[in-house]
């Protein structure tokens, strides 16, 4: 969803200056998704110096380590790896900096905030019980820490037909009841679709490769 979001404001928005912060030290998707590889260069100041493609500036843990690394580390190591990832690249002019978080509610969210001011958090979520408890919990920290919540965005709770183009619900009213609960907005409904999956894992966004597909317009 970040990347798409962040690529998709690059392209109906040439003149914002984008940017995407991979916060998932752990777990960072976005070298693949944007198809981006390589450590970064270094500028005469000792800072980072983002990675760019289809118009967004990128950084993120998976440029530092190899596909092959698993990340162990304890709390305050992962916060002054995020901190690094904020405050050590040379962003250069930025109007939107896009930020990749993982699930829950743990360091990383709370080093971003405490750091950056953040205009607003864009809770994604599939419709399942499980994965809306914890979503739960995600928008009661950031009202905790008073970060606006633009809204939710429920991911695979739908199914295009590749034949012709129908949109099936999987799950039920489950994302509305949600969404009336805590008082926030359904702002995006992306479906399930082959097309997706595979865009993503081929370095190239939806948003950028399918951008008049319908399975573009049935993601609102």
């Amino acid at each position: 969803t970040a990347v798409n979001l962040a690529t998709a404001l690059a392209e109906t928005k040439p003149s914002l200056q984008v940017g995407l912060l991979d916060a998932d030290v752990f777990g960072p998707s976005v070298p693949l998704m944007m198809n981006l590889s390589g450590e970064p260069l270094l500028t005469s100041e000792n800072l980072m110096v983002p990675l760019v493609n289809y118009g967004v500036k990128s950084m993120s843990m998976g440029y530092l380590v190899s596909q092959e690394s698993a990340v162990m580390w304890r709390g305050l190591m992962v916060m002054q790896a995020v901190n690094k990832l904020m405050f050590e690249v040379d962003w250069g002019p930025t109007d939107v900096l896009v930020v990749d978080t993982p699930p829950g509610t743990g360091d990383t969210h709370l080093s971003l905030v405490q750091n950056l001011v953040v205009s607003g958090a864009l809770v994604v979520t599939t419709p399942q019980q499980m994965a809306l408890q914890v979503t739960r919990r995600g928008v009661t920290m950031f009202r905790k820490l008073e970060v606006p919540i633009i809204g939710v965005v429920q991911n695979m709770g739908s199914v295009v037909c590749t034949n012709c183009s129908h949109k099936n619900e999987l799950f039920g009213p489950e994302i509305k009841k949600f969404a009336q609960d805590l008082d926030i907005e359904v702002v995006q409904d992306i479906p399930l679709h082959p097309d997706i999956s595979h865009c993503g894992d081929e370095g190239k966004p939806v948003v950028v490769s399918h951008p008049s597909s319908p399975i573009v317009s049935h993601s609102s």
